[in-house]
């Protein structure tokens, strides 16, 4: 990915899905990358909000390798955060982006009126839908979540360049 952005408002970014696994780690690493590349300090931190969450999982070996072929490594140390548990990080955030519109329901629940901005990655990106799940649809699957991931992250982040 050969993003650069400049004027990027926010500070602090959270992802968040379902478990924390796949679709979220895959943003936060697309999200890291590019930040690194355009020279900026942004915090970005991933998270799970769903009942299922928890602390501790490893992140899904499909997303590692969907990845890897973007050249971008998630790390082997990465682990899954319940933001029900830590909701200290959805305080914090400047911006929150969510995989689908039930996430962004369930993190207005933690969300006081402090200024956060809050929309889905399609939001994001001009674009409305959710980003499915594609856990068991093997390494296919997560190739495509990815590279929709990535698409709609080229397009919302091409106005900060």
């Amino acid at each position: 990915m050969n993003l650069k952005i400049k004027n990027f408002p926010y500070k602090s970014v959270l992802i968040v899905c379902s478990v924390n696994t796949a679709r979220s780690p895959m943003t936060e690493g697309y999200l890291k990358y590019i930040f690194k590349n355009s020279d900026l300090d942004v915090n970005v931190y991933s998270g799970g909000i769903s009942s299922n969450a928890r602390d501790g999982m490893l992140i899904s070996l499909d997303a590692k390798l969907a990845m890897e072929e973007e050249g971008i490594n998630l790390s082997d140390e990465s682990l899954s955060m319940d933001l029900k548990r830590h909701s200290e990080y959805i305080k914090k955030a400047d911006l929150i982006l969510t995989l689908t519109n039930k996430h962004k329901e369930e993190v207005l629940n933690f969300v006081s009126e402090n200024g956060t901005d809050i929309y889905t990655l399609k939001e994001f990106a001009g674009d409305f839908g959710d980003i499915d799940d594609p856990s068991m649809k093997g390494l296919v699957g997560f190739r495509i979540a990815r590279d929709e991931i990535k698409n709609c992250i080229i397009k919302g982040f091409t106005k900060y360049k």
